[in-house]
This record gives C-alpha cells, sequence and structure tokens, in this order.
C-alpha cells in the first residue's frame, strides 16, 4: 500500500471549494454521469466508486457528512458471526471479506483489532457456552474463508477465571467460570470513515457538497437547494442513486422500509473500573443476544446495543428512551461488580437501521429481519441502494454503480475500491514511523503530522478542549480547513465526538465557534 500524502490537495473539503463547486452545477450544460443523494457511509461510498471508476460525480446532502445512521453505529467493523447463527451465510461471508478490505487495505489507520470477552456468569448455561464457543470457531473460519490474516485478527480462545478477571475487572467473580476471548474489528471513529471516503472521492474529482437539500429526483437528475442561501438549481445527470437510508422512502415512495433503533449509552471509563477488553453480555433468558461494552481509549466506553422497531415518522435525530437506558443498565447490572446507576449515564446516543421489509407480520422482531442490502430501480429511473449496514458499505455501493452503469449505459471503468486507499490509509510500518502522536495516527494516518504541525506552531492550538479529553483546538481548525465543518455541529458532533456527552459539547462550543471564525460568508451559487 502506498501512503497517501500526508498534506492535503485534491482531497481537501471547505467552504469555498463548496461554494465553487455549486457555482459550476449551476452553469453546467452538460449533465454529470451520476449524482448521488445522501453522504453517509454508503452515499460517499457511491461517490467514491463511481468518481474512481473516471464518471463524473456531485454527491449532495440536506446535512452533513455522517449526519444519519452512519455516526450512531456500534463502531465495529464486524465479521459477520451474528449472521452465521440466523443461517445468513452470504451476509457473513460479505461481512468477513470487507472487514479485512478494511483492516489490511483501505483504512488500517482507522479500523484494528479489538478483544472482547464472552464472561461465562452463572446466567450463561453450559449449553449456551458451548454453541458460543462453536460460534468464535466458526467465525474464525470466516476470517481465514475471506484471507484475512491471523496477525490481523488473533483466533478465539478459552480464558480461565482469573485471565477473564485481569483484563474485565469490574466483572462478578462469584460463579464466573471463566470466558471467551475473540477478536472483531474496531472504528476510531464511524464518522471519520465516513469523511475519509467522501475526502477520497472528492480527490478522485467528485464534488461533494453538504447543506445542499434534494427537494424532488427523478433518473435525469434533482431539483435541489441550499440550505445555507436558499438558492434552488436543477442538477442534471445521466444516472440517480438514492442513498439516503431511512429517508430513502421519502425520495422513491416505493422503498418499504422497517427501521429498527439501537440505542448506547456513554459511560465514563472509571465507571467501569477500567477495562482492558470488551465484553459481550448475554442478555439474561436470550441464547444469541448480547449487549456490548466497547472501551473507545479517550475516557469513555460505549454500552450497547437495543434492536427496536420504530413507530411513526423518521426523525433527523433520533431520541432515546428511558426504556432503552433502563434495558442496558440491567443487562450490565447482571455481569458486573460494579453498580451502576441511572446518573453514571454521561450520555446515550441511538441510530436507526434501513432495514428492507420482508414483508412479514408486524409483529416480527426487527432483530430478525435480514442485513441483506438491495439495489432498486423505481419506474422514473432513480436507483436506491438501502439495507446492508456500516461494514458492507463499500460492496453496497460497488453494486449500485455497476447497476446504474449497466442500466444507463455509461462508460465506466471496474470497480477499484477494494484496493484503494482511504485518505490517511498507509501500511502499518509507515503509520508507525510517523512524527506524531499514536493518538493522531490513529484518527488522520498519514495527515496526523500535519495536523500535529499546526498544534506546534501555536501552542493555543494544542491544548485540549474539553479538560479530560484529548481532542484539541488543532483538530477543530483542521476539520474546518480540510473535512467540510462548517458549523459548531459539524466539529463538535462528527469531526469529532466531544458532543456524545451534553456537558462536553457546552464546554467546547467556545472553542469550536473560535476555529469557525476564518470561515467565509456564504454566497450564491448564481
Amino acid at each position: 500500500m502506498s501512503a497517501t500524502p500526508r498534506t492535503p490537495h485534491a482531497s481537501s473539503l471547505g467552504a469555498a471549494r463548496r461554494g465553487r463547486e455549486l457555482a459550476e452545477l449551476a452553469d453546467a450544460a452538460a449533465p454529470v454521469d451520476v449524482l448521488v443523494v445522501g453522504l453517509g457511509a454508503t452515499g460517499a461510498g457511491v461517490a467514491l466508486d463511481a468518481a474512481s471508476r473516471g464518471l463524473t460525480v456531485a454527491a449532495v446532502d440536506a446535512h452533513d457528512l455522517a449526519f444519519g445512521t452512519s455516526r450512531w453505529s456500534s463502531k465495529l467493523i464486524h465479521g459477520g458471526l451474528r449472521y452465521l447463527a440466523s443461517g445468513q451465510l452470504d451476509v457473513a461471508r460479505e461481512s468477513a471479506v470487507e472487514r479485512g478490505v478494511l483492516m489490511e487495505r483501505t483504512a488500517p489507520h482507522l479500523v484494528h483489532a479489538q478483544p472482547f470477552v464472552l464472561p461465562l456468569t452463572p446466567l450463561v448455561p453450559r449449553r449456551n457456552a458451548t454453541l458460543a464457543w462453536s460460534g468464535l470457531r466458526a467465525g474464525d473460519l470466516l476470517r481465514a474463508s475471506a484471507r484475512t490474516a491471523r496477525a490481523t485478527l488473533p483466533g478465539p480462545r478459552r480464558l480461565s477465571a482469573v485471565e477473564t478477571l485481569e483484563l474485565a475487572p469490574g466483572l462478578r467473580p462469584y460463579g464466573l467460570r471463566g470466558g471467551l476471548l475473540s477478536w472483531d474489528g474496531q472504528l476510531a471513529d464511524d464518522a471519520r470513515l465516513v469523511t475519509a471516503i467522501a475526502r477520497t472521492a472528492a480527490a478522485h474529482g467528485a464534488r461533494v457538497l453538504t447543506r445542499v437539500r434534494a427537494l424532488t429526483l427523478d433518473g435525469t437528475g434533482a431539483l435541489v437547494r441550499d440550505e445555507l442561501t436558499g438558492e434552488q438549481l436543477e442538477i442534471k445527470a445521466r444516472a440517480v442513486v438514492n442513498a439516503t437510508g431511512v429517508w430513502a422512502g421519502t425520495l422513491a415512495g416505493d422503498i418499504r422500509l422497517r427501521p429498527s433503533r439501537g440505542t448506547h449509552l456513554v459511560l465514563r471509563s472509571e465507571a467501569l473500573g477500567g477495562m482492558r477488553t470488551g465484553l459481550h453480555i448475554p442478555v439474561p433468558g436470550e441464547s444469541d443476544r448480547f449487549v456490548l461494552v466497547l472501551p473507545q481509549g479517550d475516557g469513555r466506553v460505549y454500552v450497547g446495543l437495543t434492536d427496536e422497531p420504530l413507530d411513526g415518522p423518521v426523525p433527523d435525530v433520533p431520541k432515546v428512551p428511558e426504556t432503552d437506558i433502563g434495558f442496558l443498565l440491567d443487562v450490565l447490572g447482571s455481569a458486573l461488580d460494579v453498580p451502576l446507576r441511572r446518573g453514571d449515564v454521561a450520555g446515550a446516543f441511538a441510530g436507526l437501521r434501513p432495514l428492507l421489509d420482508s414483508g412479514g407480520a408486524d409483529g416480527d422482531r426487527t432483530s430478525d429481519l435480514s442485513r441483506r442490502h438491495a439495489v432498486l430501480t423505481s419506474p422514473d429511473g432513480v436507483v436506491t441502494v438501502v439495507g446492508g449496514k456500516l461494514t458492507t458499505y463499500r460492496r453496497m455501493a460497488q453494486d449500485a454503480v455497476d447497476a446504474v452503469v449497466a442500466a444507463r449505459g455509461l462508460s465506466a471503468g471496474p470497480c477499484r475500491t477494494a484496493r484503494l486507499p482511504l485518505v490517511g490509509a498507509a501500511a502499518p510500518g509507515t503509520l508507525a514511523a510517523l512524527d506524531a502522536p499514536r493518538r493522531l495516527v490513529r484518527r488522520y494516518g498519514t495527515e496526523a503530522p500535519a495536523v500535529h504541525a499546526l498544534a506546534v506552531a501555536d501552542p493555543g492550538l494544542g491544548r485540549p478542549v474539553v479538560p479530560g479529553l484529548a481532542v484539541t483546538a488543532a483538530e477543530l481548525v483542521w476539520a474546518v480547513r480540510h473535512e467540510g465543518a462548517l458549523d459548531e455541529a459539524d466539529l463538535l458532533d462528527r469531526r469529532t465526538r466531544i458532543g456524545l456527552v451534553p456537558a462536553d459539547r457546552d464546554a467546547a462550543l467556545a472553542a469550536a465557534r473560535e476555529a469557525l471564525r476564518e470561515l467565509p460568508a456564504p454566497s450564491s451559487p448564481r
């Protein structure tokens, strides 16, 4: 793998570039080859796939990069183990392959191996423990079949009770028989992955435009509105891809979804006794459902997740019901020796999975719905890609671009994204040799020295913006200059994850506003 440049060039996103490219689209006589609506992981992936094949691309989102489901995940790159258990072998295999692509080729700076312990407590019958061990062994066979190296993901093994407590000292020792150790892929940050995909698409010539809302669309383009100025313009296109996830049905009325809500809690690390590993905690009374405990390495731990059907309209930002919080705390209490109460919850977030309606009974659990993705074409020619999950975004994008190339007769090269490094990616040895703090390398890859240089040049930018968190003002400035951040929410809720804890968000607002001072005023695209 060749390293991407340490300093951004064509990959930089910013207000000036946004204004210029909107004006170009407003004045363009010829249509772009592909218009993508939605800039979550899948939409950004479609933009990258199409642009890297040599097609002209415009990609728009009414809000920001990763505004929707893509920022509310468990921050895991799953190998497909749960899909084996439900018999979805093709989905499991696809997940394992795509995990290997991210970890070894396209984003090794953002995805690393994370150990997990499944504690064998008195609430885990020996039969269930045997089934779980068989599943972990099957998952390791999936890893091997996907040709992911053992050095990338170690194999599972059994742990004694002593070893289990060394890795997870917060567990209740009474009745603990031991544990099962396994490994999976963990993202430094899901929203940062989307930013890297979008910037890589921009480096290949895609116009990546946030705060641009699609009002209407068909197979030949869309009427859009610049949300910063209120100006409307038409974007003409030879092909249109709807990648808006849980909102896909609002733009393509023939799409039927059953969104599912997944809730996570945000806890301070000290509340859990300093865990060195993630945990799979079995939900009492269920053999194939687990709550995940996910240390983030930044003083926070995420605990999730639920799988509940969404009733009513799809909100822009899902709310977390108290019932979900209570459920997660109860499951934690079944295994931990540390008493956790509602006051220990520093924050919470919920995401909506865009699951395809399988046509089953309304009472069917959303956890039973398939995670397969689908590429569907409406009567007016709009191609919608929906379903799937974060891990398989690249394959979803490939299938969508294959569909529009075939349907519209576009002249395009083959898909390249399985071996195309994202911005910041490099081989592990190259990343290890970078002259920058390790935390920055894990978030910015080869660009980490450039981010660090901002703090070196101006010591004021090197100070944390919130006591107890490592995020510095230099990272906020970098996000404004090169990652397309346009307001405080972009900085605090997506380019960094400060906003997951409301108190931390409030403390960082002044630093975010200071970083935004260099933004130019928005101008009309015409």
